[in-house]
């Protein structure tokens, strides 16, 4: 078969195999090349040793020499070149304790982690496919190269990341393969939770994200995020209901688009509901509380797999409100939108229709028809410049002060009570209605 490569990577690999070398473009871009996706980079594999490239292409980086590891400069082009290897013991089930060069391409693709991924391919030789990785791309199987105990007993991680690439491709996981990952799952904990929230991140927005149940069945969840299985186990037994919580989040994570943040708040909006859960008078479970206290845990679960700050606050926002439901009027949402922020209100507005369509039928057309009347609302707001926020106000702290106000605290509740003011009769918004409104509060709260 052939396989177009992309100019600069044929020419790397021209120069490996002229300097008397062999030279493969392998792994993942071989695997999406088959599967006829644009691969998002290209990686080289060669019997050549760090010294013999260094001498061989005249820009080089050393990104990673010590595993024989060298990038490559062509243009303004990068690419990395590894030279074959063989991999010692996984002592701490992470990091090999060394690596060994060798001149062995089947060597080297043995110590890869699936069959997919152990494919190498050059326009020379040809498609390089020792341990069936091309039959599992038509099975849709994603398969361990030899045994699946040694491959995850080098990297606990590796189980994470066949559930990820079976729901970035829509595949199965081999039997086999399934069993070693149910056994082995407490070795996770082994893992750092930057790498786990990598992975995780790219589970939940591939095309698959329900594939989190697998991740639950397979008891990986049980190490990284014992909540989700607790949603697992909690039911709903509530009209507005007909799945457990865990269910619910893993039908409403695919009616969000495939945005980190967007996905991370469905994931996380109702994490607190099984320690929110009453019996009602009516016999029915109901979560008074369950949007404050699930974002204080998604504030603790981002902490702990090490999520940036601003991710954090993005997410633990869209948590805090998801359950809030102004009534599609003006002044309803002006003040929604102030509370929620006016560019995150569209995001939040999403959220409660995954939220809906995750719910039982029961109500859905009615709740569905007021989110887009607050939507239509909204955009309307947006075109007339009504303020909905602080910072859209007429005049600021600086003209408040020019009229005898002192800076500190007072001056902060003049301002919040003009804003407070705007949101109820957006009129008053002017900077000549606004100046005497201050002058008004001065007077009243003897702040001149």
């Amino acid at each position: 078969m052939r396989m177009e490569l992309p100019r600069d990577v044929i020419q790397i690999i021209d120069a490996l195999q002229d300097a008397g070398f062999e030279a493969y473009a392998v792994g993942g871009c071989v695997r999406d090349a088959l599967l006829g996706r644009a691969p998002s980079d290209w990686d080289i594999t060669t019997s050549a040793f760090p010294d013999d490239m260094h001498s061989i292409f005249p820009r080089t980086v050393d990104t990673g020499v010590e595993h024989g590891t060298v990038t490559v400069l062509v243009g303004q082009n990068a690419y990395e070149v590894t030279t074959y290897r063989i991999d010692g013991p996984y002592e701490d089930g992470r990091h090999p304790s060394s690596v060994t060069f060798t001149r062995s391409l089947t060597e080297d693709l043995r110590r890869r982690d699936f069959t997919i991924n152990a494919m190498a391919y050059s326009p020379s030789e040809g498609l390089v496919d020792i341990f069936g990785g091309a039959d599992d791309l038509q099975r849709k199987i994603i398969r361990c190269v030899g045994n699946p105990h040694d491959r995850f007993g080098e990297d606990a991680l590796r189980m994470l990341r066949a559930v990820r690439f079976a729901a970035q491709l829509g595949f199965s996981i081999d039997g086999a393969t399934r069993d070693a990952i149910r056994e082995l799952s407490g070795n996770l904990e082994k893992v750092s939770a930057e790498r786990i929230q990598a992975e995780l991140v790219k589970l939940l927005v591939s095309d698959n994200p329900e594939e989190m149940r697998t991740a639950w069945e397979l008891g990986l969840t049980a190490v990284f995020l014992p909540e989700f299985d607790r949603m697992m186990d909690t039911p709903q037994n509530n009209r507005h209901h007909c799945y457990s919580v865990g269910e619910h989040v893993l039908h409403a994570l695919s009616a969000v688009r495939p945005d980190k943040v967007m996905r991370l708040a469905v994931l996380l909006h109702d994490i607190g509901k099984p320690d929110c859960v009453t019996v009602g008078e009516d016999g029915q479970d109901h979560f008074h509380g369950h949007p404050e206290l699930s974002a204080q845990m998604a504030h603790g679960i981002m902490r702990r797999l090490k999520f940036d700050n601003d991710t954090t606050e993005q997410v633990c926002a869209l948590v805090r409100w998801h359950d809030t439901r102004p009534e599609p009027t003006d002044k309803s949402v002006r003040r929604m939108a102030s509370r929620v922020g006016a560019e995150r209100l569209p995001d939040l507005l999403e959220l409660q229709r995954a939220d809906v369509m995750a719910q039982s039928v029961e109500g859905r057309a009615e709740k569905l028809e007021r989110i887009d009347k607050v939507e239509e609302v909204f955009e309307k707001l947006k075109a007339e410049n009504q303020c909905m926020k602080k910072s859209e106000l007429a005049i600021n702290g600086h003209d408040i002060i020019a009229l005898g106000a002192s800076p500190g605290p007072g001056l902060g509740a003049i301002i919040d009570r003009l804003f407070e003011q705007v949101l109820d009769e957006p009129d008053l918004n002017t900077r000549e209605q606004l100046l005497e409104l201050a002058k008004a509060e001065m007077q009243k709260t003897g702040t001149e």
